[in-house]
């Protein structure tokens, strides 16, 4: 439905009034720009999960995959790798670890609830292994990004949106989009058609992962350190993110611009409530309640728009 981002759109503008009455200082604009670094690493996994659902698939392992690619990242930094071949090796490290998925997926026909439910477990595994209970602290000249500033801008902040720009191009406006679509809407269909369904899914995973990699880069680097707990959960707050931005879990629906105001939704939700001292347990509680609804109101609308052309 190519209307479904005024949803999260209208929530959104609902979300800022209330958040503003709750508190004036809301609405300071350096206030906002500080506080959507942390939740960018979200908003990069749910740019990439949005073409994996598109796609009638889901990656449970994307929180997995920053944490084994951020430590990794960390070991090679320690080990004296430049800091640019780190940059690049977390996006290959990342990349490959999304794409294993899809060829188990694609391949062997398994289905990606499991297939990434398992990796979810091994990535993380494997971090844990490699680090113990230990941790790494980043090289001086890679942490602080969050506090890197272009034109007033954090730097994430503008990593963000050049990546949602570039995705948005690729999901709306390519061959690979539409191939993305047909998958998810019919797969059995668009193999018949001649589309390459099995790399089509390898590439959307291995896109999630890309994604997971970027992901790691900024975690390490605002957080300055490189643990194998990182990003725990994280990768419920990006399906979360999606799947309000209209992505249905179904496949064959869903769009980047609706994925990018789900994000500022569920930050303008998160932050209103830290500012008025709501307790964790409480804001985890209203995002569940608003993943439920979104979906509730997508088969909704869904229904509405099959009966109307039945009737026709």
């Amino acid at each position: 439905m190519k209307d479904r981002p005024v949803v999260p759109l209208i929530l959104l503008i609902v979300a800022v009034v209330a958040a503003s009455v709750l508190s004036p200082h809301f609405l300071d604009a350096r206030y906002l720009l500080d506080t959507s670094t942390l939740y960018m690493e979200v908003g990069l996994l749910a740019l990439g999960l949005t073409l994996v659902i598109v796609s009638g698939n889901i990656d449970l392992s994307v929180g997995s995959n920053v944490a084994l690619t951020g430590c990794l990242t960390a070991m090679v930094l320690r080990a004296g790798v430049a800091i640019p071949v780190a940059v690049l090796f977390a996006c290959v490290v990342g990349a490959c670890l999304g794409g294993f998925n899809g060829l188990l997926v694609a391949k062997l026909r398994l289905p990606s609830f499991l297939v990434t439910l398992g990796t979810m477990a091994a990535y993380r595994g494997a971090a844990q292994a490699a680090m113990g209970a230990d941790s790494i602290s980043v090289l001086k000249g890679f942490k602080g990004i969050d506090q890197a500033l272009f034109l007033g801008v954090p730097l994430p902040l503008l990593v963000f949106f050049v990546v949602a720009l570039l995705t948005g191009l690729l999901l709306h406006r390519t061959v690979f989009g539409r191939w993305v679509y047909a998958v998810g809407t019919n797969e059995s269909a668009a193999r018949y058609s001649g589309i390459p369904t099995d790399r089509t899914k390898i590439a959307v995973f291995a896109f999630t992962g890309l994604m997971a990699g970027i992901g790691a880069l900024l975690i390490d680097s605002r957080l300055a350190v490189a643990r194998y707990d990182l990003a725990r959960g994280m990768e419920l707050d990006a399906i979360t993110v999606a799947v309000v931005g209209g992505a249905a879990i179904q496949g064959g629906k869903g769009s980047i611009i609706g994925t990018v105001i789900a994000l500022f939704l569920i930050m303008a939700i998160k932050t209103s409530m830290g500012v008025a001292n709501v307790k964790p347990e409480y804001q985890l509680t209203a995002i569940g309640a608003l993943l439920v609804l979104a979906v509730i109101a997508g088969n909704l609308g869904e229904s509405f728009v099959r009966r109307r052309a039945a009737a026709q």
